[in-house]
C-alpha cells in the first residue's frame, strides 16, 4: 500500500444542500451503516477495527466490491480508492461533489486519479430513550487514516465518553436544550429527537462547521453558537442543559508543551477547574425544572475527601446527583491521555519521557492521588428554590449497569421531588409496593439459623444493593401495597417487641432512600 502523510485538518466548506441531499440519498443506497460495514469486513476485521487494528479491515475492504467497503476505505482507513470506484460507490453525488463539500480531494494535492478523503466519516447506531437511530458523523481524520498522532486543534468523532453521555440523558419532552462543547454535534442530534429547540456552542469554529454537516446529513435544524461555556447563551434559560466538556486535567507546568493542549479536551484551566467551575455555575441557565448532565473528571487530593470536595461544587438550592464509575492513579491517567492523543513511545520516545514526567509532576503538585470520572446531574426543582430541602448526593457505583440510563435519571429526579419535605409519618402513610426487579438474598453463617447479612438488590438500571437489618428488611418484605408504612410498622413493633415510634424513626428515612433508587414504588 501507499505510504501516507499525515492529514492536514481541512475546515468544511459550506455545504450545498442538493449536495448534502445527494450524499444522503446515496450513503442510504450503499447501506453505509455500522451492521453494513462489519457485513462488508466480516466479523474478525471488524471486531479488529474496534480495538483501533486497521490492517484486516483494510485488506478486507481492498478485497471486496461492495459500495459499504468503498467508504470504509476512503472516510475510516485512510485508503486512496480511484475516482472511478469512489463515482460507482456514490453514484449521484460522485467524487466530484464530494470535493464540492470539502469532504475529499485529489491524493497529493494533484489531479491524479486517486481520491483522498478529508474527513471521516462514520456510520453511526446507537439506541436512546426514543428509540434506535442511524446517522453519520462527519468529524477530522482519525489515527488511524493519519497513520500518526493527531494535531492539536483535532474535532473529534463519537468516542466512548459519547456513548455514556447520550445514553444517561434524560429524554422526556423538552422545550429547549442547550448542548454545550458540542464538538461534531452528537449530543445536540440526540436533543433535536426530543426538543423544540437545540442550540450547541463550541469554542471552536470548525466544530461548528462539523456539526452543521452532521444536523444537515440527519435533517435537523440546530442553532450553532461560537463561544467558551455560557457565554454564548447569556440570558437565556434552557430545559436541559448536557455537555461533554474538555474535561481532562492537563500539565500546565514544565513539560506540558510535550503534552500539547487538544482543542476538544482541554479547557485552558488548571487541575479539575472546568469541571467544577461548570458546574457551580450552570444553574444560571437552567429554568425552573431544568436538568443538566455532564461528564468530568475529578481529583482525589491527599488527605481531603473526595466526595466532600466534589459535593461543594453542587449550588446551594438546586438539587446536584455526582456518580464515580472509574478511578485512575496518576500513571494510568497519563498513559490513557498520551495514547489518546496519539503520543507513543515507539513515535517520539524522548517527547512521550517528557510528556509523561510533566503530568506525573503536575498531579503530584496537587497532591493528587487519583482521579474519577463520572457524571454530574444538577436539577433546579420544578418549584423553585429547594433551599434547605434540595438533595445532595455524591457516590461510587463501578459495577455493570443497563443502558440506556435515562430513565433512571429521571425516575430518580421524579422520586426526589415527590418525596421532597414529606415528613416521617407523611412517608410512612402512604402504601409501598416493592418494584419488580428486587431480590433479596441472605447469607447465613455455618449453623446459623439467623442471616447474618441480608441484601436488597435491583435487577435494572444501576444495579443497586442495599444491605438491610431486620427491620428493613421485614418492612420490604411485606410492602405489598396493601398496608401503609405506618401500619407495617406498627406489626414490626410488636413482632419484634420494640418501640413503634422509634423504629418509624429508623426506618423512615432508608424508606425514603429505597423511594428515590426506585426499590420501593409509592401506591395511589
Amino acid at each position: 500500500m501507499p505510504t501516507l502523510e499525515p492529514v492536514t485538518a481541512t475546515p468544511i466548506s459550506e455545504f450545498n444542500p442538493a449536495l448534502i441531499d445527494a450524499l444522503r440519498t446515496d450513503l442510504t443506497a450503499t447501506d453505509y451503516t455500522v451492521q453494513g460495514v462489519r457485513d462488508a469486513v466480516g466479523d474478525v476485521a471488524a471486531d479488529a477495527l474496534d480495538r483501533e487494528q486497521w490492517v484486516p479491515a483494510l485488506a478486507a475492504a481492498r478485497g471486496s466490491s461492495s459500495a459499504a467497503a468503498t467508504l470504509l476505505r476512503l472516510f475510516q482507513l485512510g485508503d486512496e480508492p480511484t475516482r472511478a470506484v469512489v463515482d460507482s460507490a456514490l453514484p449521484t453525488l460522485r467524487a466530484e461533489g464530494l470535493e464540492a463539500l470539502g469532504l475529499a480531494a485529489a491524493a497529493g494535492g494533484g489531479a491524479g486519479d486517486a481520491v483522498r478523503a478529508t474527513c471521516d466519516l462514520s456510520p453511526y447506531s446507537a439506541q436512546d430513550e426514543s428509540g434506535d437511530v442511524d446517522w453519520w458523523i462527519a468529524s477530522d481524520p482519525s489515527e488511524i487514516a493519519r497513520r500518526g498522532a493527531l494535531p492539536t486543534d483535532y474535532v473529534l468523532g463519537v468516542g466512548g465518553a459519547s456513548r455514556t453521555l447520550a445514553q444517561l440523558t434524560v429524554r422526556d419532552q423538552r422545550g429547549s436544550v442547550l448542548d454545550v462543547g458540542t464538538g461534531c454535534g452528537i449530543q445536540a442530534l440526540h436533543a433535536s429527537r426530543h426538543a423544540t429547540r437545540v442550540v450547541a456552542t463550541d469554542i471552536d469554529a470548525r466544530a461548528l462547521r462539523y456539526a452543521g454537516l452532521n444536523a444537515a446529513l440527519a435533517g435537523v435544524e440546530l442553532d450553532l453558537r461560537e463561544g467558551s461555556m455560557f457565554e454564548p447563551v447569556a440570558g437565556e434559560l434552557f430545559d436541559l442543559v448536557v455537555s461533554n466538556p474538555p474535561f481532562v486535567i492537563t500539565p500546565r507546568g514544565a513539560g506540558a508543551g510535550a503534552v500539547g493542549e487538544f482543542t476538544y479536551r482541554d479547557g485552558g484551566a488548571a487541575g479539575d477547574d472546568v469541571v467544577s467551575g461548570f458546574v457551580r455555575s450552570v444553574g444560571d441557565v437552567l429554568a425552573p425544572g431544568g436538568v443538566a448532565q455532564l461528564l468530568g473528571n475529578w481529583e482525589h487530593r491527599r488527605g481531603q475527601d473526595w466526595e466532600e470536595r466534589v459535593a461543594s461544587w453542587l449550588p446551594d438550592g438546586l438539587d446536584g446527583w455526582v456518580v464515580q464509575r472509574e478511578l485512575l492513579d496518576p500513571a494510568q491517567y497519563a498513559e490513557l491521555w498520551l495514547r489518546d492523543g496519539g503520543l507513543t513511545p515507539d513515535r517520539d520516545r524522548a517527547r512521550y519521557e517528557t510528556a509523561y514526567l510533566a503530568w506525573l509532576d503536575d498531579l503530584a503538585s496537587r497532591d493528587v492521588e487519583a482521579i474519577g470520572f463520572g457524571f454530574v446531574t444538577v436539577r433546579r426543582p420544578p418549584s423553585g428554590t429547594a433551599g434547605e430541602r434540595a438533595w445532595h448526593r455524591v457516590e461510587e457505583i463501578t459495577g455493570t449497569v443497563q443502558q440506556p440510563l435515562g430513565a433512571v435519571v429521571s425516575s430518580v429526579l421524579g422520586a426526589v421531588e415527590d418525596v421532597r419535605g414529606l415528613s416521617a409519618d407523611e412517608l410512612l402513610g402512604r402504601r409501598w409496593q416493592v418494584a419488580g426487579d428486587v431480590t433479596e438474598e441472605r447469607f447465613h453463617e455455618p449453623g446459623q439459623p439467623q442471616p447474618s447479612v441480608m441484601v436488597l438488590r435491583a435487577g435494572g438500571g444501576l444495579g443497586r444493593t442495599i444491605q438491610a437489618d431486620t427491620g428493613l428488611a421485614a418492612f420490604v418484605g411485606a410492602s405489598d401495597g396493601e398496608l401503609t408504612g405506618l401500619q407495617i410498622v406498627g406489626a414490626l413493633a410488636a413482632l419484634l417487641e420494640v418501640d413503634a415510634s422509634a423504629l418509624a424513626a429508623e426506618l423512615a428515612p432508608q424508606v425514603r432512600g429505597l423511594a428515590i433508587d426506585g426499590l420501593l414504588l409509592p401506591v395511589a
